[in-house]
Protein backbone atom coordinates (compact mmCIF):
# COMPACT_ATOMS: atom_id res chain seq x y z
CA UNK A 1 0.00 0.00 0.00
CA UNK A 2 2.75 2.48 0.87
CA UNK A 3 4.46 1.41 -2.41
CA UNK A 4 1.18 2.45 -4.28
CA UNK A 5 0.72 5.37 -1.91
CA UNK A 6 4.61 6.67 -2.87
CA UNK A 7 3.90 5.58 -6.70
CA UNK A 8 0.73 7.88 -6.62
CA UNK A 9 2.61 10.75 -4.94
CA UNK A 10 5.54 10.97 -7.03
CA UNK A 11 3.37 10.41 -10.50
CA UNK A 12 1.34 13.60 -9.41
CA UNK A 13 4.18 15.07 -8.50
CA UNK A 14 5.60 14.82 -12.13
CA UNK A 15 2.25 15.85 -14.25
CA UNK A 16 2.35 18.86 -11.92
CA UNK A 17 6.15 19.75 -12.86
CA UNK A 18 5.12 19.55 -16.49
CA UNK A 19 1.92 21.01 -16.07
CA UNK A 20 2.78 24.19 -14.51
CA UNK A 21 6.01 24.16 -16.55
CA UNK A 22 3.73 23.56 -19.61
CA UNK A 23 1.31 26.82 -18.06
CA UNK A 24 4.25 29.16 -18.31
CA UNK A 25 4.15 29.01 -21.84
CA UNK A 26 0.78 28.56 -23.04
CA UNK A 27 -1.30 31.66 -21.93
CA UNK A 28 1.62 34.36 -23.31
CA UNK A 29 1.34 32.38 -26.55
CA UNK A 30 -2.12 32.56 -26.65
CA UNK A 31 -2.45 36.37 -25.50
CA UNK A 32 0.74 37.51 -27.89
CA UNK A 33 -0.36 35.93 -30.44
CA UNK A 34 -3.44 38.65 -30.45
CA UNK A 35 -1.35 41.51 -29.74
CA UNK A 36 0.96 40.75 -33.17
CA UNK A 37 -2.22 40.50 -34.94
CA UNK A 38 -3.35 43.49 -33.84
CA UNK A 39 0.23 45.48 -34.70
CA UNK A 40 0.45 43.80 -37.84
CA UNK A 41 -3.02 44.94 -38.77
CA UNK A 42 -2.43 48.76 -37.66
CA UNK A 43 0.86 48.17 -40.62
CA UNK A 44 -1.53 47.17 -42.91
CA UNK A 45 -4.38 49.75 -42.53
CA UNK A 46 -1.60 52.63 -42.03
CA UNK A 47 1.30 51.24 -44.55
CA UNK A 48 3.43 52.78 -41.90
CA UNK A 49 7.02 50.61 -41.80
CA UNK A 50 7.54 51.60 -38.13
CA UNK A 51 4.72 49.30 -37.44
CA UNK A 52 6.57 46.83 -39.20
CA UNK A 53 9.33 46.65 -37.31
CA UNK A 54 7.11 46.95 -34.06
CA UNK A 55 5.06 43.65 -35.39
CA UNK A 56 8.56 41.80 -36.24
CA UNK A 57 10.17 42.56 -32.95
CA UNK A 58 7.04 41.28 -30.84
CA UNK A 59 6.65 38.11 -33.34
CA UNK A 60 10.22 37.20 -32.73
CA UNK A 61 9.25 37.06 -28.78
CA UNK A 62 6.38 34.75 -29.74
CA UNK A 63 8.25 32.72 -31.52
CA UNK A 64 10.24 31.76 -29.15
CA UNK A 65 7.76 31.02 -26.56
CA UNK A 66 5.99 29.28 -29.10
CA UNK A 67 8.72 26.31 -29.64
CA UNK A 68 9.00 25.72 -25.87
CA UNK A 69 4.95 25.54 -25.08
CA UNK A 70 5.46 22.77 -27.82
CA UNK A 71 8.10 21.29 -26.33
CA UNK A 72 6.33 20.61 -23.02
CA UNK A 73 3.08 20.50 -24.46
CA UNK A 74 4.35 17.00 -25.76
CA UNK A 75 6.02 15.86 -22.81
CA UNK A 76 2.85 16.14 -21.06
CA UNK A 77 0.27 14.49 -23.71
CA UNK A 78 3.05 11.17 -23.72
CA UNK A 79 2.69 11.02 -19.46
CA UNK A 80 -1.16 10.01 -19.96
CA UNK A 81 0.22 6.60 -21.06
CA UNK A 82 3.25 6.12 -19.59
CA UNK A 83 2.29 7.16 -15.59
CA UNK A 84 -1.65 7.14 -16.24
CA UNK A 85 -2.49 4.29 -18.46
CA UNK A 86 -5.69 2.69 -16.31
CA UNK A 87 -7.07 6.13 -16.75
CA UNK A 88 -5.68 6.14 -20.53
CA UNK A 89 -7.54 2.96 -20.87
CA UNK A 90 -10.80 3.63 -18.97
CA UNK A 91 -11.69 6.88 -20.48
CA UNK A 92 -11.71 5.23 -24.29
CA UNK A 93 -12.13 7.28 -27.42
CA UNK A 94 -13.43 9.98 -25.35
CA UNK A 95 -10.00 11.99 -23.68
CA UNK A 96 -8.16 11.35 -27.11
CA UNK A 97 -11.02 12.35 -29.33
CA UNK A 98 -10.44 16.57 -28.77
CA UNK A 99 -6.59 15.58 -28.50
CA UNK A 100 -7.05 14.02 -32.08
CA UNK A 101 -8.91 16.96 -33.41
CA UNK A 102 -6.62 19.43 -31.99
CA UNK A 103 -3.48 17.47 -33.32
CA UNK A 104 -5.13 17.09 -36.95
CA UNK A 105 -6.69 20.75 -37.07
CA UNK A 106 -5.19 23.09 -35.25
CA UNK A 107 -1.79 22.23 -33.98
CA UNK A 108 -1.31 21.79 -38.16
CA UNK A 109 -3.50 25.44 -38.69
CA UNK A 110 -0.92 26.66 -36.35
CA UNK A 111 1.39 24.99 -37.47
CA UNK A 112 1.53 25.97 -41.56
CA UNK A 113 0.34 29.76 -41.33
CA UNK A 114 3.26 30.47 -38.28
CA UNK A 115 5.79 29.65 -40.98
CA UNK A 116 4.11 31.92 -43.43
CA UNK A 117 3.90 34.56 -40.68
CA UNK A 118 7.63 34.23 -39.71
CA UNK A 119 9.52 33.75 -43.17
CA UNK A 120 6.52 35.18 -45.36
CA UNK A 121 7.86 38.95 -45.65
CA UNK A 122 8.06 40.04 -48.46
CA UNK A 123 7.05 36.68 -50.52
CA UNK A 124 3.27 37.43 -50.39
CA UNK A 125 1.17 39.89 -49.88
CA UNK A 126 0.38 42.31 -47.46
CA UNK A 127 -3.23 41.20 -47.28
CA UNK A 128 -2.46 37.42 -46.91
CA UNK A 129 0.67 37.72 -44.56
CA UNK A 130 -1.94 39.30 -42.16
CA UNK A 131 -4.39 36.72 -42.64
CA UNK A 132 -1.82 34.16 -41.90
CA UNK A 133 -1.11 35.98 -38.82
CA UNK A 134 -4.59 35.93 -37.83
CA UNK A 135 -4.91 32.46 -38.83
CA UNK A 136 -1.88 31.73 -36.39
CA UNK A 137 -3.75 33.13 -33.31
CA UNK A 138 -6.89 31.29 -34.27
CA UNK A 139 -5.08 28.66 -34.45
CA UNK A 140 -3.11 28.88 -31.34
CA UNK A 141 -6.92 29.72 -29.42
CA UNK A 142 -8.32 26.49 -31.35
CA UNK A 143 -5.43 24.25 -29.72
CA UNK A 144 -6.17 25.45 -26.41
CA UNK A 145 -9.69 25.00 -27.26
CA UNK A 146 -9.64 21.29 -27.68
CA UNK A 147 -6.80 20.90 -24.87
CA UNK A 148 -9.04 22.29 -22.69
CA UNK A 149 -12.47 20.17 -23.72
CA UNK A 150 -10.50 17.49 -22.65
CA UNK A 151 -9.60 18.79 -19.37
CA UNK A 152 -13.26 20.17 -18.73
CA UNK A 153 -14.39 16.75 -19.49
CA UNK A 154 -12.42 15.29 -16.26
CA UNK A 155 -13.86 17.63 -14.31
CA UNK A 156 -17.36 16.92 -15.33
CA UNK A 157 -17.56 13.69 -17.65
CA UNK A 158 -20.72 14.13 -19.91
CA UNK A 159 -21.68 12.30 -23.39
CA UNK A 160 -20.19 8.97 -22.34
CA UNK A 161 -21.45 5.57 -20.88
CA UNK A 162 -20.01 3.13 -19.85
CA UNK A 163 -19.56 -0.36 -21.26
CA UNK A 164 -19.04 -3.59 -19.34
CA UNK A 165 -17.84 -5.44 -22.71
CA UNK A 166 -15.05 -3.65 -23.30
CA UNK A 167 -14.42 -2.24 -19.24
CA UNK A 168 -14.06 1.46 -20.58
CA UNK A 169 -15.88 4.46 -21.20
CA UNK A 170 -17.27 5.15 -25.00
CA UNK A 171 -18.11 8.65 -26.12
CA UNK A 172 -21.90 8.95 -26.85
CA UNK A 173 -22.58 12.52 -27.55
CA UNK A 174 -19.39 13.85 -29.16
CA UNK A 175 -20.95 17.65 -29.32
CA UNK A 176 -22.04 17.03 -25.79
CA UNK A 177 -18.45 16.11 -24.67
CA UNK A 178 -16.85 19.36 -27.22
CA UNK A 179 -19.59 22.13 -26.21
CA UNK A 180 -20.40 21.42 -22.23
CA UNK A 181 -21.07 24.15 -20.37
CA UNK A 182 -17.96 23.62 -17.81
CA UNK A 183 -15.77 22.93 -21.19
CA UNK A 184 -17.04 26.16 -22.88
CA UNK A 185 -16.55 29.09 -19.71
CA UNK A 186 -13.32 27.27 -19.00
CA UNK A 187 -11.97 27.38 -22.69
CA UNK A 188 -12.89 31.45 -22.63
CA UNK A 189 -11.48 32.10 -19.12
CA UNK A 190 -7.74 30.65 -19.88
CA UNK A 191 -8.32 32.59 -23.57
CA UNK A 192 -8.95 36.04 -21.68
CA UNK A 193 -6.39 35.42 -18.67
CA UNK A 194 -3.91 34.39 -21.98
CA UNK A 195 -4.65 38.16 -23.04
CA UNK A 196 -3.85 39.38 -19.79
CA UNK A 197 -0.47 37.76 -19.22
CA UNK A 198 0.45 38.79 -22.98
CA UNK A 199 -0.56 42.45 -21.94
CA UNK A 200 1.31 42.31 -18.75
CA UNK A 201 3.91 41.21 -20.65
CA UNK A 202 4.08 43.99 -23.57
CA UNK A 203 4.39 46.25 -20.55
CA UNK A 204 7.14 44.69 -18.44
CA UNK A 205 8.86 44.81 -21.68
CA UNK A 206 8.07 48.41 -22.95
CA UNK A 207 8.91 49.34 -18.86
CA UNK A 208 12.64 47.75 -19.79
CA UNK A 209 12.86 49.81 -23.07
CA UNK A 210 11.55 52.91 -21.17
CA UNK A 211 14.11 52.91 -18.36
CA UNK A 212 17.20 52.19 -20.17
CA UNK A 213 15.44 55.66 -22.47
CA UNK A 214 15.96 53.42 -26.14
CA UNK A 215 13.20 52.92 -28.45
CA UNK A 216 10.84 54.82 -26.76
CA UNK A 217 7.91 55.88 -29.07
CA UNK A 218 7.69 51.96 -29.94
CA UNK A 219 7.92 51.00 -26.38
CA UNK A 220 4.98 53.54 -26.02
CA UNK A 221 3.18 52.35 -28.87
CA UNK A 222 3.36 48.95 -27.85
CA UNK A 223 2.67 49.34 -24.30
CA UNK A 224 -1.00 51.09 -25.53
CA UNK A 225 -1.82 48.36 -27.33
CA UNK A 226 -0.75 45.59 -24.86
CA UNK A 227 -2.63 48.11 -21.79
CA UNK A 228 -5.62 47.60 -24.18
CA UNK A 229 -5.77 43.79 -25.04
CA UNK A 230 -4.75 43.51 -21.56
CA UNK A 231 -7.83 45.58 -19.69
CA UNK A 232 -10.38 43.43 -21.94
CA UNK A 233 -8.35 40.54 -21.24
CA UNK A 234 -8.86 41.63 -17.18
CA UNK A 235 -12.37 42.19 -17.38
CA UNK A 236 -13.69 39.53 -19.31
CA UNK A 237 -11.18 37.07 -17.13
CA UNK A 238 -13.34 38.22 -14.55
CA UNK A 239 -16.49 37.81 -16.15
CA UNK A 240 -15.71 34.49 -17.16
CA UNK A 241 -14.21 33.37 -13.27
CA UNK A 242 -18.18 34.12 -12.27
CA UNK A 243 -19.05 31.34 -14.40
CA UNK A 244 -16.37 29.27 -13.59
CA UNK A 245 -17.42 29.90 -10.12
CA UNK A 246 -21.16 28.50 -10.72
CA UNK A 247 -20.03 25.77 -13.05
CA UNK A 248 -17.52 24.64 -9.63
CA UNK A 249 -20.75 25.00 -7.76
CA UNK A 250 -22.45 22.29 -10.27
CA UNK A 251 -20.34 19.71 -10.66
CA UNK A 252 -17.57 20.41 -8.18
CA UNK A 253 -19.22 21.48 -4.57
CA UNK A 254 -16.40 20.08 -3.01
CA UNK A 255 -13.74 22.20 -4.48
CA UNK A 256 -15.89 25.34 -3.51
CA UNK A 257 -16.05 24.51 -0.44
CA UNK A 258 -12.12 24.20 -0.20
CA UNK A 259 -11.81 27.17 -2.54
CA UNK A 260 -13.43 29.35 0.72
CA UNK A 261 -11.83 26.68 3.55
CA UNK A 262 -16.26 26.22 4.35
CA UNK A 263 -16.82 23.12 6.86
CA UNK A 264 -20.13 23.96 7.64
CA UNK A 265 -22.27 25.94 4.98
CA UNK A 266 -25.58 27.49 5.10
CA UNK A 267 -28.67 29.87 3.64
CA UNK A 268 -27.07 33.05 2.91
CA UNK A 269 -23.41 32.26 2.76
CA UNK A 270 -20.63 34.62 3.95
CA UNK A 271 -17.96 34.54 1.14
CA UNK A 272 -14.59 35.06 2.47
CA UNK A 273 -12.47 38.48 1.16
CA UNK A 274 -9.05 38.16 3.22
CA UNK A 275 -8.85 35.55 5.95
CA UNK A 276 -6.38 32.93 7.19
CA UNK A 277 -7.38 29.32 7.96
CA UNK A 278 -6.32 27.84 11.47
CA UNK A 279 -3.90 25.28 11.23
CA UNK A 280 -5.60 21.44 10.51
CA UNK A 281 -4.96 20.34 13.88
CA UNK A 282 -6.74 22.80 15.53
CA UNK A 283 -9.62 23.80 12.76
CA UNK A 284 -13.19 23.02 13.71
CA UNK A 285 -16.30 23.13 11.22
CA UNK A 286 -17.95 25.86 13.41
CA UNK A 287 -14.33 28.14 13.55
CA UNK A 288 -12.50 26.99 10.86
CA UNK A 289 -10.64 30.68 9.60
CA UNK A 290 -8.14 32.54 12.40
CA UNK A 291 -9.08 35.33 10.76
CA UNK A 292 -11.52 36.74 8.15
CA UNK A 293 -12.78 39.46 6.51
CA UNK A 294 -16.15 38.57 5.28
CA UNK A 295 -19.00 39.90 2.55
CA UNK A 296 -22.23 39.27 3.38
CA UNK A 297 -24.58 36.91 1.67
CA UNK A 298 -21.64 37.10 -0.72
CA UNK A 299 -20.64 33.45 -1.63
CA UNK A 300 -24.96 33.04 -2.43
CA UNK A 301 -25.47 35.89 -4.26
CA UNK A 302 -22.27 34.31 -6.33
CA UNK A 303 -23.73 30.85 -7.20
CA UNK A 304 -27.13 31.45 -6.93
CA UNK A 305 -27.95 35.14 -7.80
CA UNK A 306 -29.66 35.93 -4.48
CA UNK A 307 -29.31 35.23 -0.72
CA UNK A 308 -31.27 32.47 -0.21
CA UNK A 309 -29.44 30.10 -1.71
CA UNK A 310 -27.92 27.21 0.57
CA UNK A 311 -23.96 26.45 0.07
CA UNK A 312 -22.97 23.19 1.37
CA UNK A 313 -19.69 23.16 2.67
CA UNK A 314 -17.29 20.05 3.01
CA UNK A 315 -18.60 18.21 5.82
CA UNK A 316 -22.20 19.00 4.63
CA UNK A 317 -21.40 17.20 1.57
CA UNK A 318 -19.52 14.52 3.67
CA UNK A 319 -22.32 13.78 5.44
CA UNK A 320 -25.07 14.56 2.57
CA UNK A 321 -26.51 17.44 4.51
CA UNK A 322 -28.78 20.24 3.12
CA UNK A 323 -31.24 22.76 3.57
CA UNK A 324 -34.68 23.67 1.98
CA UNK A 325 -35.41 27.23 1.19
CA UNK A 326 -38.17 27.23 4.17
CA UNK A 327 -35.08 26.61 6.38
CA UNK A 328 -35.62 22.66 6.97
CA UNK A 329 -32.43 20.19 7.38
CA UNK A 330 -32.64 17.48 4.89
CA UNK A 331 -30.28 14.29 3.94
CA UNK A 332 -29.42 12.88 1.09
CA UNK A 333 -26.50 10.53 -0.20
CA UNK A 334 -23.35 10.88 1.92
CA UNK A 335 -19.96 10.09 0.97
CA UNK A 336 -20.18 6.86 2.98
CA UNK A 337 -23.24 5.99 1.02
CA UNK A 338 -21.44 6.52 -2.16
CA UNK A 339 -18.79 3.96 -1.58
CA UNK A 340 -21.10 1.64 -0.62
CA UNK A 341 -23.10 2.29 -4.03
CA UNK A 342 -19.30 2.43 -5.93
CA UNK A 343 -18.15 -0.93 -4.46
CA UNK A 344 -21.59 -2.10 -6.06
CA UNK A 345 -21.03 -1.05 -9.14
CA UNK A 346 -17.57 -2.80 -9.08
CA UNK A 347 -18.79 -5.94 -7.59
CA UNK A 348 -21.39 -5.97 -10.41
CA UNK A 349 -18.81 -5.59 -13.03
CA UNK A 350 -16.62 -8.27 -11.46
CA UNK A 351 -19.53 -10.17 -11.60
CA UNK A 352 -19.70 -9.05 -15.04
CA UNK A 353 -16.58 -10.29 -16.14
CA UNK A 354 -16.64 -14.03 -14.87
CA UNK A 355 -20.54 -14.05 -16.07
CA UNK A 356 -18.23 -12.99 -19.37
CA UNK A 357 -15.73 -15.93 -19.16
CA UNK A 358 -18.62 -18.61 -18.64
CA UNK A 359 -20.61 -17.34 -21.26
CA UNK A 360 -23.98 -16.29 -19.23
CA UNK A 361 -25.57 -14.06 -21.25
CA UNK A 362 -28.60 -13.80 -18.56
CA UNK A 363 -25.57 -13.00 -15.74
CA UNK A 364 -24.05 -10.75 -17.96
CA UNK A 365 -27.16 -8.51 -18.56
CA UNK A 366 -28.28 -8.22 -14.90
CA UNK A 367 -24.84 -7.28 -13.88
CA UNK A 368 -24.61 -5.25 -16.26
CA UNK A 369 -28.04 -3.61 -15.26
CA UNK A 370 -26.18 -3.17 -11.76
CA UNK A 371 -23.14 -1.17 -13.07
CA UNK A 372 -25.28 0.91 -14.73
CA UNK A 373 -27.47 1.74 -11.93
CA UNK A 374 -24.55 2.65 -9.27
CA UNK A 375 -21.87 3.89 -12.06
CA UNK A 376 -22.29 7.37 -10.75
CA UNK A 377 -20.29 6.70 -7.90
CA UNK A 378 -18.03 4.40 -9.65
CA UNK A 379 -15.07 6.24 -8.16
CA UNK A 380 -16.35 6.78 -4.70
CA UNK A 381 -15.69 2.82 -4.37
CA UNK A 382 -11.77 3.09 -4.75
CA UNK A 383 -11.50 5.41 -1.30
CA UNK A 384 -10.60 3.99 1.41
CA UNK A 385 -13.00 6.50 3.50
CA UNK A 386 -15.27 9.73 3.10
CA UNK A 387 -12.41 12.35 3.92
CA UNK A 388 -10.09 10.75 1.38
CA UNK A 389 -12.62 12.26 -1.10
CA UNK A 390 -11.49 15.89 0.47
CA UNK A 391 -8.46 17.88 -1.68
CA UNK A 392 -6.31 20.03 0.13
CA UNK A 393 -8.41 22.40 1.71
CA UNK A 394 -4.99 25.29 2.53
CA UNK A 395 -3.71 24.91 -0.93
CA UNK A 396 -6.97 25.41 -2.42
CA UNK A 397 -8.24 28.64 -0.40
CA UNK A 398 -4.75 30.04 -0.55
CA UNK A 399 -4.67 29.50 -4.22
CA UNK A 400 -8.04 31.13 -5.28
CA UNK A 401 -7.15 34.12 -3.00
CA UNK A 402 -3.47 35.01 -4.65
CA UNK A 403 -5.48 34.77 -8.21
CA UNK A 404 -8.40 37.23 -7.08
CA UNK A 405 -5.71 39.59 -5.39
CA UNK A 406 -3.52 39.24 -8.30
CA UNK A 407 -6.24 39.91 -10.99
CA UNK A 408 -7.17 43.39 -8.65
CA UNK A 409 -4.21 44.51 -8.94
CA UNK A 410 -3.60 43.61 -12.88
CA UNK A 411 -6.76 45.24 -13.32
CA UNK A 412 -6.19 48.36 -11.38
CA UNK A 413 -2.45 48.45 -13.19
CA UNK A 414 -3.96 48.65 -16.75
CA UNK A 415 -6.45 50.71 -15.95
CA UNK A 416 -3.62 53.75 -14.74
CA UNK A 417 -1.45 52.60 -17.69
CA UNK A 418 -4.18 53.78 -19.81
CA UNK A 419 -4.40 56.69 -18.46
CA UNK A 420 -0.74 57.59 -18.29
CA UNK A 421 -0.17 56.52 -21.59
CA UNK A 422 -2.91 58.70 -23.20
CA UNK A 423 -2.54 61.89 -20.39
CA UNK A 424 1.05 62.20 -19.62
CA UNK A 425 3.14 59.98 -21.72
CA UNK A 426 5.98 61.16 -20.59
CA UNK A 427 5.57 60.09 -16.97
CA UNK A 428 5.93 56.69 -18.22
CA UNK A 429 9.61 57.15 -18.27
CA UNK A 430 9.55 57.66 -14.42
CA UNK A 431 11.94 54.82 -13.02
CA UNK A 432 9.61 53.87 -10.28
CA UNK A 433 7.01 53.43 -12.77
CA UNK A 434 9.06 51.52 -15.17
CA UNK A 435 9.62 49.31 -12.49
CA UNK A 436 6.61 48.88 -11.44
CA UNK A 437 5.83 47.75 -15.04
CA UNK A 438 8.59 44.81 -14.79
CA UNK A 439 7.76 43.55 -11.65
CA UNK A 440 4.18 43.19 -13.10
CA UNK A 441 5.32 40.71 -15.04
CA UNK A 442 5.89 38.71 -12.18
CA UNK A 443 2.65 39.09 -10.33
CA UNK A 444 0.96 37.87 -13.77
CA UNK A 445 1.94 34.59 -13.79
CA UNK A 446 1.63 34.45 -10.04
CA UNK A 447 -1.67 34.94 -10.72
CA UNK A 448 -2.22 32.59 -13.82
CA UNK A 449 -0.01 29.38 -11.80
CA UNK A 450 -2.30 30.13 -8.98
CA UNK A 451 -5.47 29.63 -11.08
CA UNK A 452 -3.94 26.22 -12.60
CA UNK A 453 -3.14 24.89 -9.37
CA UNK A 454 -6.89 26.09 -7.69
CA UNK A 455 -8.37 24.10 -10.68
CA UNK A 456 -6.10 20.85 -10.57
CA UNK A 457 -5.40 20.42 -6.70
CA UNK A 458 -8.90 21.31 -6.43
CA UNK A 459 -10.72 18.49 -7.87
CA UNK A 460 -8.56 15.85 -6.06
CA UNK A 461 -8.52 13.04 -5.30
CA UNK A 462 -9.94 12.89 -9.00
CA UNK A 463 -8.38 12.17 -12.45
CA UNK A 464 -12.43 11.70 -13.81
CA UNK A 465 -14.56 13.51 -11.22
CA UNK A 466 -16.59 11.14 -8.89
CA UNK A 467 -15.55 8.18 -11.30
CA UNK A 468 -11.64 7.61 -10.85
CA UNK A 469 -9.12 8.73 -8.30
CA UNK A 470 -5.94 9.09 -8.63
CA UNK A 471 -4.91 5.86 -7.07
CA UNK A 472 -7.09 3.79 -9.83
CA UNK A 473 -5.47 6.11 -12.71
CA UNK A 474 -2.26 5.03 -12.33
CA UNK A 475 0.49 2.80 -14.25
CA UNK A 476 1.91 -0.11 -12.75
CA UNK A 477 5.46 1.04 -12.99
CA UNK A 478 8.14 1.33 -10.83
CA UNK A 479 8.34 4.51 -8.12
CA UNK A 480 12.14 4.37 -8.51
CA UNK A 481 11.43 4.94 -12.55
CA UNK A 482 8.92 8.21 -12.08
CA UNK A 483 11.53 9.46 -9.49
CA UNK A 484 14.49 9.04 -11.70
CA UNK A 485 12.29 10.73 -14.39
CA UNK A 486 10.73 13.90 -12.28
CA UNK A 487 14.42 14.76 -11.60
CA UNK A 488 15.62 14.56 -15.45
CA UNK A 489 12.08 16.16 -16.60
CA UNK A 490 12.88 19.57 -13.86
CA UNK A 491 16.27 19.54 -15.11
CA UNK A 492 15.38 19.72 -18.68
CA UNK A 493 12.62 21.87 -17.89
CA UNK A 494 14.31 24.18 -15.77
CA UNK A 495 17.45 24.39 -18.41
CA UNK A 496 14.56 25.04 -21.13
CA UNK A 497 13.06 27.94 -19.13
CA UNK A 498 16.55 29.39 -18.29
CA UNK A 499 17.03 29.26 -21.97
CA UNK A 500 14.20 30.55 -22.92
CA UNK A 501 14.24 33.78 -20.75
CA UNK A 502 18.08 34.01 -21.44
CA UNK A 503 17.55 34.32 -25.36
CA UNK A 504 14.73 36.80 -24.99
CA UNK A 505 16.42 38.82 -22.78
CA UNK A 506 19.17 39.36 -25.05
CA UNK A 507 17.16 39.82 -27.71
CA UNK A 508 14.83 42.57 -26.03
CA UNK A 509 18.23 43.98 -24.99
CA UNK A 510 19.86 44.10 -28.77
CA UNK A 511 16.64 46.26 -29.09
CA UNK A 512 18.74 49.15 -27.04
CA UNK A 513 21.28 49.12 -29.57
CA UNK A 514 19.42 49.05 -32.83
CA UNK A 515 15.85 50.76 -33.86
CA UNK A 516 13.09 48.19 -33.63
CA UNK A 517 10.84 50.33 -35.73
CA UNK A 518 12.63 50.03 -38.30
CA UNK A 519 13.68 45.93 -38.07
CA UNK A 520 13.83 44.72 -41.43
CA UNK A 521 15.30 40.60 -40.80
Amino acid sequence: MNDLIGLVDWSRAQFALTAMYHWLFVPLTIGLSVIVAIMETVYVRTGKERWKGITKFWMTLFGINFACGVATGLILEFEFGTNWSNYSWFVGDIFGAPLAVEGILAFFMEATFVAVMFFGWNKVSRGFHLASTWLTALGVSLSAYWILVANAWMQSPVGMEFDPAQMRNVMTDFFAVAFSPVAVNKFFHAVFSGWTLAGVFVIGVSSWLLWRRRNVPAAVSSMKIGTWVGLAGILLTLWTGHGSAVQVARVQPMKLAAMEGLYRGSVGQDIVGVGFLKPEASRTAEEPMAFSVDIPYGLSYLIYGNGDGFVPGIDDLIDGRSITADGDTVYGLSYADKMSLGKKAQDALRAYGEAQVAGDTEAMAAAATAVKANFDYFGYGYLPSPEAAVPNVDMTFYSFRIMVIAGGFLLALFIFMLFVCYRSPKFLEKPWLCWLGMLSVVVVWVCSQSGWVLAEVGRQPWVIQDLMPTTAAISGIPTSSVKLTFWLFALIFTGLLVAEISIMLRYISSASKTDIQKVQH
